[in-house]
């Protein structure tokens, strides 16, 4: 008889590529991830992580068990929904991953509306890059994510998740306050060309829509420094290092030496939830969706100067 516990490990290390990050995952320790992997092993008379440098690397005995493991855990999502529907309560654990900002400047209300209201409801948070968190719902890794997408690139759901849109995330131009933009009200798209940028990575949606942005209206962007993080931007952008382009939603106060101005038509990122189609109706997913869209539509902790 396979045990259930031990098929979570083991499809949690494929899902998220390592041990310490399937235990981060789960809330265990890596040893204990290990140990009840070991245990597997021993069940199966099959070997099922092999070390690979530093890491590890599923077999394929392993990635079969993984296989099967995602049609357990999915029998077992329906089961607790259906218990969890009759009780009519939110109760559980529910485990919730948010890109960056949206863990930083909505979920903290989220959860804690949530722990107010509805005692019996454990959710837990994982901040996750937003490209990673619709396959994380996808697999099972997760229950619910807080992901966004850009005009420019919109987010695939695959079948059998869905999504519900709670709000937009407007997003502002920042530049040094003795910047001639300082001053002004609005800045057009068309006057931007010239500048020096801070911005994030090649590869991520801020630094695609800039560069496409530019180049619309006829500038080859001049981008001095990268960051990975918005607060660095506002940092670099502080110390009159160049310009930068951040959303509103968890970005805090401005530091002093920055001045906010609107980019004119103002760049929007969309916010979603996701969960599988096998959870809708449950309970604590519908009252989580809830508490995200009353948080998360329209609200600004913090006004335009």
């Amino acid at each position: 008889m396979l045990d259930l516990q031990r098929l979570r490990a083991l499809h949690a290390v494929s899902v998220h590529g390592s041990v310490g990050a399937a235990a981060s995952a789960l809330g265990y320790t890596p040893s204990a991830v290990s140990q009840q992997i070991a245990k597997l092993e021993r069940e199966t008379r099959t070997v099922l992580l092999q070390r690979e440098g530093r890491g590890v690397r599923l077999t394929a005995e392993a990635l079969q068990l993984v296989d099967t493991a995602e049609e357990l855990l999915a029998i077992v999502e329906r089961a607790e929904t259906a218990l969890e529907q009759r009780r009519g309560v939110p109760s559980g654990r529910l485990t919730i991953a948010a890109f960056a900002s949206a863990a930083r400047g909505l979920m903290p209300r989220v959860l804690a509306d949530l722990a107010a209201r509805h005692p019996a409801l454990d959710a837990r948070l994982t901040e996750v890059d937003p490209h990673l968190s619709v396959g994380l719902v996808t697999k099972g890794a997760v229950d619910l994510a807080v992901v966004h997408d850009w005009d420019i690139s919109p987010l695939p759901v695959p079948a059998g998740v869905e999504q519900a849109v709670l709000g937009d995330d407007r997003c502002t131009l920042l530049v040094p306050e003795g910047h001639p933009f300082a001053g002004r009200g609005t800045v057009r798209r068309e006057e931007l060309g010239g500048q020096r940028w801070v911005c994030q990575p090649p590869g991520r949606v801020c630094h695609e829509w800039l560069t496409r942005t530019l180049r619309a209206a006829g500038h080859e962007p001049h981008i001095v420094h990268h960051a990975d993080e918005n607060p660095t931007l506002v940092a670099l952008t502080a110390a009159g290092l160049g310009i930068c382009l951040v959303p509103r939603l968890g970005r805090g106060p401005l530091p002093a030496g920055v001045a906010e101005v609107a980019l004119e038509p103002a760049p929007m990122r969309r916010l979603y939830a996701l969960w599988r189609a096998d959870a809708t109706g449950r309970p604590s997913i519908t009252e989580t969706v809830h508490a995200l869209q009353a948080h998360g539509a329209g609200t600004d902790p913090h006004p335009p100067r």
